[in-house]
Parts: structure tokens; sequence; C-alpha cells
């Protein structure tokens, strides 16, 4: 067999895969796209490991590590988008943002000895917070 068939094969899978990266919203469709990409390099290292006859098949050494690699990838990635999803409650990648965003509203102090006017902290403060929850929630709609 040719060299070229499982190559072509290959670059006809990362296209596709990179595709997917680059135009899919859905996390988990983006991390389907990923493996496609890691299976397109799979079947590279096979056809090399082949095709130059290595006597120690590196080629498929390396691939049964990057199997490893992508178990592990998924099992974390599918947690992480199961969390957000479970706290964001949807899975759209434009509709997330970084998770360490805090608004001024939220970080309001609570104790008194900390508020410049030394009052404590009232319905005003609880408004201004829901108020600055609101915005954000617009934001990321």
């Amino acid at each position: 067999m040719h060299l070229a068939y499982p190559v072509v094969l290959a670059v006809l899978l990362f296209c596709t895969g990179l595709y997917g990266v680059l135009a899919r919203r859905n996390a988990i469709l983006v991390l389907m796209s990923v493996e496609l990409m890691l299976n397109a390099v799979n079947l590279n290292l096979v056809a090399f490991d082949v095709w130059l006859r290595d006597a120690l098949h590196a080629g498929q050494a390396l691939t049964l590590f990057t199997i490893a690699i992508a178990a592990a990838e998924i099992g974390i990635g599918l947690a992480i988008v199961l969390a957000v999803h479970r706290n964001r409650g949807t899975s759209d990648i434009d509709r997330l943002r970084d998770t360490a965003e805090t608004d001024e509203a939220d970080a309001l102090p609570d104790d008194p000895d900390a508020r410049p006017d030394g009052a404590a902290p009232g319905t005003a403060d609880q408004a201004t917070a829901t108020a600055g929850k609101a915005k954000k929630a617009e934001a990321t709609a």
C-alpha cells in the first residue's frame, strides 16, 4: 500500500476536526473535534512507522501514549463541561465567560468596619448587587 492513502485520510480527518473546533459552539462537539485531530495524528504515526519499517515500532508506541492522553483529556474535559453546565445552565462556548470574572457589585464588603461610612449593609447595597448581577447576565446573554 502506498503511503499517500493513509496520509490523505489523516489530512481529511485533521481538517474535519479543525473545522469542528473553529466552527462549533457546543463544548462537547469541540472536544469530539479535538479527538478527530488526535486520531489523524495517530493514523500518521502508524502509517509512517509501517512505511519506515522501524524495528522498535516507535510510531505505534507513541500512538498508544496519544490514545492514553486523549482518554484522560476527554475524561477531564467532560467533567469540566458538566460542572460548567450545572453552574451556568449552558455549554455554549460563546456564552461562557471567564469564571474568575467579578463585578464590583459582587465584591461589596459585608463588614461594617470595612465600609467607608461605617453603615451596616442594607437594602440599597442589595439592590446595587442585584442590578450588577442583572447587568452581568445581560452582558453574557
